[in-house]
């Protein structure tokens, strides 16, 4: 079964930084996408970062260009998202996703193929 695990979140200040990791198994395709989302309470759920797994094309929302960075260690089929300089704002809950066709991006969440269950970030000002 194909399984997608969100970790690292937690409770920092604002100026600090979290690592999230997302381990992907019983993956069979060669490539595919994972995308990070976020969802703050009383919004919608929004595209925060992606990375293809093949190439290492990246991808930002505007919110976090700069200040997140997203990553891939492929032997140990994991991705991070590495978040700096935080923010109040940034406070959601945190899902990765697989995007088997990647063609989804940021902006078509409805084309992830598989979600993970998130992982809680606060960050206090």
């Amino acid at each position: 079964d194909v399984q997608l695990q969100a970790s690292g979140g937690g409770l920092v200040q604002a100026g600090g930084s979290l690592r999230l990791s997302c381990a992907a198994s019983g993956f069979t395709f060669d490539d595919y996408a994972i995308g990070w989302f976020r969802q703050a309470p009383g919004k919608e759920r929004e595209g925060v970062s992606c990375i293809s797994r093949g190439d290492g094309s990246t991808y930002y929302a505007d919110a976090v260009q700069g200040r997140f960075t997203v990553s891939t260690d492929n032997a140990k089929n994991t991705v991070y998202l590495q978040m700096n300089s935080l923010k109040p704002e940034d406070t959601a809950v945190y899902y990765c996703a697989a995007d088997l066709t990647l063609t989804a991006g940021l902006s078509y969440q409805e084309l992830y193929d598989y979600w993970g269950r998130g992982t809680q970030v606060t960050v206090s000002s």
